[in-house]
């Protein structure tokens, strides 16, 4: 059964990308077991307002699993001590009474950290923009749809679709490598008949862009699939480095 607990919460503070940052601790009482995560930073923030202290930013959007914005670092794992979820499906039954919680920013040197939490993600952007698209024209929805496609093609580009681009498998990751990401974003494509045309630029834009962001190398520990939140799974970088390979020979 749920019980109210008491809590020390460790929170990374960073007035701004060129600050020198520091944990600060507060202590909260009566916090919910029911209560999510983020409804436990609100609560947090409401204290500090009330105390004339500045609040502490952090991302959120949806508060459903959805949007990939509630990127933190909770006691060691991104998201959170939980399998597949994101940081608002993360309820403060999975926590103590009496225990600390450490929370910090996502760390990685592709993404800076804007304040406190919150960091800037918009390498994932542009790595998007490099390849992550298809510019042929399929026609209408119906025309699309009227192409065959085998049902376990389409079951693996749905699952690697899945990927919210969150950023935990970069944070989570020894090298700060992006490598899940591109992968799954690739492979989506590259599973279906309407990625074939740009495969190969595909492949090539994606990884170069990547690089020059200064993500790091994949070493395969494995780190970024077992903290991945949709659980994207690791089978799809070989099939990134298969697209690239053969992009390569092409040329």
């Amino acid at each position: 059964m749920d019980q109210n607990i008491n809590i020390k919460v460790r929170v990374w503070r960073q007035a701004g990308p060129k600050e020198k940052g520091h944990f600060e601790e507060y202590e909260l009482h009566d916090i919910f077991q029911g209560a999510s995560f983020l409804e436990m930073m609100d609560i947090l923030n409401e204290k500090l307002i009330s105390e004339h202290k500045d609040p502490i930013a952090f991302d959120h959007d949806c508060r459903e699993g959805i949007c990939g914005m509630c990127s933190l670092y909770v006691n060691g794992h991104p998201h959170g001590p939980d399998s597949a979820i994101t940081t608002c499906q993360l309820h403060m039954r999975k926590f103590h009474d009496g225990e600390t919680i450490t929370i910090e920013p996502w760390r990685s040197h592709a993404f800076p950290v804007i304040k406190d939490l919150m960091v800037d993600r918009g390498a994932y952007d542009k790595i998007m923009q490099a390849g992550g698209f298809i510019s042929v024209n399929t026609g209408g929805v119906p025309d699309a749809n009227a192409i065959p496609i085998p049902k376990e093609k389409a079951d693996e580009a749905m699952d690697a679709a899945s990927c919210i681009g969150c950023g935990a498998c970069a944070a989570a990751c020894k090298n700060g490598s992006a490598m899940l990401f591109v992968a799954a974003k690739v492979s989506q494509l590259a599973l279906l008949p309407q990625g074939q045309v740009e495969a190969a630029r595909r492949a090539k834009a994606m990884v170069a862009k990547m690089d020059e962001l200064g993500f790091g190398n994949c070493t395969n520990t494995g780190a970024c699939a077992a903290e991945c939140p949709k659980s994207v799974s690791l089978a799809n970088i070989a099939r990134l480095n298969r697209e690239f390979i053969s992009a390569k020979f092409k040329d």
